[in-house]
């Protein structure tokens, strides 16, 4: 049975039985949104002078002690305990949880898998230290500790090959995302060890863009069988960042070969997902852009995107980020996932409003780090209750 048939035949749950079944780990993520840095925690954090004061005020947070046992803080040390206490909070809902949720929590973690496989094989091709690797991987994307120090280390042969074959693509709970790509890339690749040509061929970020695409498609498909409140908050969600998607690949592959006239038709359009506010009439307008003003025209279709692309027109790199306006318009859509009830929406919005709570972190220590206090500004609040913050 595949993954959408089962969720459609454990069904949701309606209004009269969510909560029998899902109502304790609703609770905990709503309880949990208490925890959010607030307004006069990030003006005091502002305010620090060293990363030993924003040890001390966040001590005051719901972070309590989790630098209590680092003698000297830095940027990386304040991120990594900040993404390990999300990453406990989010495997004790995970255990608590029952079909269908279980199987929506672990697609969350499926992009995170994908990051890190992506990693893993950056090293396979340039032989990286495995050590290293595994350090910079997301702890909401690890699998089995043999098979991540074992993908850098194949051996150049037949036999070798046949191994990251298995391990990588088959092994995995994102096997089969590698699968439908290789299958769609070449109809030819039988052996295993024609897999590692594809590999080397490719840029990585192309296969990573790819992956994304399927993967993004599959959990589009799994929360649309949920129905209901489920369906309608995540399709919503997942359309935003489907269109984010192929917006950034349309801007990243300025100045590379996949803005050739024949490669935006033969490779950029395939990595566009299909599904999103953009699909398919947007999508089509950005197979045919080739640099800043078009993409620019195109946008000016689309009013929630219009008014990003005529900022990005009138400011200069310095004063503009595209991903920083992307990120303030998700966070929106996320906050707004917790004013419904009885839905799964509220467990991702609750990740990425994490991650980006852990962002504006890093941003104000490396901004106190470095002396730049006139940008310690530059933060995205997150359930403020001022308007007037929303201009950072």
């Amino acid at each position: 049975m595949s993954t959408v048939a089962a969720v459609m035949a454990l069904g949701l749950g309606g209004m009269e039985t969510f909560n029998m079944q899902h109502g304790f780990v609703e609770a905990v993520i709503r309880g949990f949104r208490s925890g959010f840095l607030q307004d006069d925690t990030y003006h005091h954090l502002s305010q620090c002078e060293t990363l030993e004061d924003i040890k001390l005020n966040l001590q005051e947070t719901d972070y309590g002690q989790m630098l209590s046992n680092d003698a000297n803080i830095t940027p990386p040390i304040i991120e990594s305990k900040a993404l390990q206490k999300l990453v406990t909070e989010f495997f004790f809902l995970r255990a608590q949880s029952v079909e269908p949720l279980s199987t929506f929590l672990d697609y969350i973690t499926y992009e995170y898998m994908i990051e890190n496989v992506m990693l893993l094989l950056r090293g396979t091709l340039s032989g990286r230290n495995v050590n290293e690797l595994m350090s910079q991987c997301h702890p909401l994307g690890m699998f089995k500790e043999s098979t991540m120090r074992n993908i850098p280390s194949f051996e150049a042969s037949p036999r070798g090959y046949a191994e990251l074959y298995e391990t990588v693509l088959v092994d995995t709970p994102v096997g089969v995302y590698f699968q439908r790509y290789l299958d769609q890339t070449s109809a030819r690749v039988t052996a295993a060890s024609e897999v590692r040509n594809v590999l080397e061929e490719i840029q990585i970020e192309i296969l990573k863009n790819s992956l994304m695409k399927l993967y993004l498609e599959d959990f589009y498909d799994f929360c649309s069988a949920m129905g209901g409140e489920t369906a309608e908050i995540m399709c919503a969600l997942l359309r935003a960042r489907a269109d984010r998607n192929a917006i950034n690949i349309t801007l990243n592959s300025f100045g590379t070969p996949l803005n050739d006239p024949l490669m935006r038709e033969t490779h950029r359009k395939t990595l566009y997902p299909s599904i999103g506010n953009l699909y398919p009439e947007g999508t089509d307008l950005l197979i045919k852009v080739d640099d800043d003003s078009k993409l620019v025209q195109a946008m000016n279709y689309y009013p929630v995107y219009r008014s990003i692309f005529d900022r990005f027109t009138n400011s200069s790199p310095e004063e503009f980020s595209i991903d920083d306006e992307f990120y303030k318009q998700e966070v929106k859509l996320f906050e707004l996932a917790f004013e419904s009830q009885m839905h799964f929406g509220v467990f991702y919005a609750y990740v990425k409003l994490k991650e980006q709570e852990i962002r504006n972190l890093v941003w104000i220590s490396e901004c106190i780090l470095q002396r730049r206090k006139d940008q310690v500004g530059n933060f995205i609040p997150i359930f403020s209750r001022t308007e007037a913050s929303r201009k950072h």
